[in-house]
């Protein structure tokens, strides 16, 4: 068992390649994506196509279902509904077709690995899991050894004990036997947790990793610039934030 776990790409074209180098160089052939491929971002064609030509499965998150209209968008914050809008006047149809049939979640039954943009509970809704109770609450709701999400832009691991203790980690850890796992793979194209590098997660056979790889940040920048996408938007990406 081999795999790389991408989430939260959204146009960010820079960071994918970047990301996706460094799978190549660890000669990881599986690439599951679990949501989010556009918003925000400058690129949405352009990271849909490489997504769809590199990844086993894609799954949709809450910006790919705004863009095509499947969830409301009202919820989003302002800057988020700029770029929805914009990213539906610059996608191509087929794309838009592509993003239509992405579903929102999926099991891979070689390795029992769950997969989900937001969370096993009612992934529809678009919910965040940001606590341990969260993380208690969804552990009922797959039925695998690891769950991995995204949703946040925060990456973590949250390992179940068989007594029922979680224990959570930040960088890594070796897989315990009859343990069960939640991962938060982080995000590709726009880090939220303080680190502005592209973010990503490893499993293979005896631990899960999260990874971290350098992009250039400032071309995304002057993209948007360019296409005139919302500032503080802009602003974030050196910060990790």
């Amino acid at each position: 068992m081999l795999y790389a776990v991408l989430s939260d790409v959204h146009s960010n074209l820079e960071a994918l390649k970047a990301v996706l180098d460094d799978v190549g160089q660890r000669k990881i052939k599986n690439v599951l994506f679990i949501g989010d491929s556009v918003g925000y971002g400058p690129d949405p064609n352009e990271c849909l196509e490489l997504l769809s030509g590199k990844c086993k499965t894609i799954l949709a998150g809450n910006h790919d279902w705004g863009v095509i209209g499947q969830t409301d968008i009202t919820y989003f914050n302002e800057y988020a509904r700029a770029v929805i809008e914009w990213t539906r006047g610059v996608l191509t149809e087929e794309n838009k077709e592509t993003l239509q049939s992405f579903p929102v979640q999926k099991e891979i039954t070689k390795g029992n690995i769950f997969l989900v943009h937001s969370t096993p509970r009612e992934p529809e809704e678009w919910h965040y899991l940001l606590t341990l109770w969260d993380a208690e609450i969804n552990f009922h709701y797959f039925d695998g050894t690891f769950c991995f999400l995204g949703h946040t832009h925060q990456p973590f691991i949250i390992e179940r004990l068989p007594s029922g203790e979680l224990l959570t980690y930040k960088k890594s850890v070796r897989i315990g036997k009859s343990a069960r796992y939640i991962i938060n793979a982080g995000s590709v194209g726009q880090p939220r947790d303080g680190d502005p590098r592209a973010c990503y997660a490893i499993i293979d056979d005896d631990h899960i990793e999260i990874v971290r790889v350098p992009y250039d940040f400032e071309t995304v920048q002057n993209k948007m610039r360019t296409a005139n996408l919302p500032f503080p938007l802009i602003d974030r990406l050196p910060w990790g934030r």
